[in-house]
């Protein structure tokens, strides 16, 4: 979900009987204009976790 921490997540996919087999990070990109140019920045990073049933 978004806005919760990993703990948070972690603990909600053990609630509903999951268990964390693989954890996936993406960037996160914003464009910022510059002195009329526009420029990709960074701005954070997106963090996926795969999960099987136990």
């Amino acid at each position: 979900m978004e806005n919760e921490t990993i703990d948070q997540c972690l603990n909600r996919m053990k609630q509903e009987g999951y268990f964390p087999v693989r954890r996936m990070e993406e960037p996160v990109f914003q464009e910022v204009r510059r002195n009329g140019d526009i420029i990709v920045e960074p701005c954070g990073r997106k963090i996926v976790f795969e999960g099987k049933l136990q």
